[in-house]
């Protein structure tokens, strides 16, 4: 194979992945938007009940805002390998071994996403038996991220084992470079007073 077939190939492979970039992004700023309203409706919560008129329906709005930004975090730390992913164990290998414990802890995960979409969208069919107060909304709105999440994990799951077969699950840190610490000047010697 040429030079220019293998570059066209390997930019290839780096734009199929580009929509999940963006859909991580997008994630990402949802999940910052939920924490914040989270934090947003605590506070108003508070303060409404300290001044004696509370506004019952703010708990309903924190606990899904919690619910889904817990859900969705779970799916962007998954595509970044910092949740549900035994990194240590991993980095310390190489090879045969570390293609083995990549692919297997992989594999749970994934055993893990489909869990979650199985049990999560039971869940959401169950919620519709039971009503929040005091909106009187059905309990299923709250269920409703849990197999969403679960796809998501898959999805970033399954992009994670194709690109370590493509390209290897063994990153290259760059290496530190060594900063030197300035040293401070102070007045006076030892036993100078102030």
């Amino acid at each position: 194979m040429a030079l220019a077939d293998k570059l066209v190939l390997q930019r290839q492979r780096h734009l199929k992945w580009r929509a999940l970039d963006r859909l991580e992004t997008v994630l990402m700023v949802l999940c910052g938007v939920l924490c914040f309203g989270f934090s947003m409706s605590v506070t108003a919560d508070i303060v409404t009940r300290t001044i004696g008129h509370p506004w019952l329906w703010l708990q309903e709005t924190t606990s899904a805002m919690f619910i889904y930004a817990i859900f969705i975090g779970a799916a962007v730390a998954t595509r970044r390998n910092d949740h549900l992913y035994l990194t240590a164990i991993a980095e310390a290998m190489h090879g045969r071994s570390r293609l083995a414990v990549e692919i297997v802890t992989r594999l749970i995960v994934l055993a893990v996403a489909l869990c979650l979409i199985w049990y999560g969208y039971l869940n959401y069919l169950r919620g519709f038996g039971s009503f929040r107060l005091p909106s009187g909304q059905p309990i299923s709105y709250l269920y409703f991220m849990i197999p969403i999440s679960g796809v998501l994990i898959a999805l970033f799951t399954i992009e994670q084992l194709v690109n370590g077969f493509i390209n290897g699950f063994e990153h290259r840190e760059p290496p530190q470079e060594d900063q030197p610490i300035p040293l401070l000047e102070t007045r006076g010697g030892e036993g100078a007073q102030p």
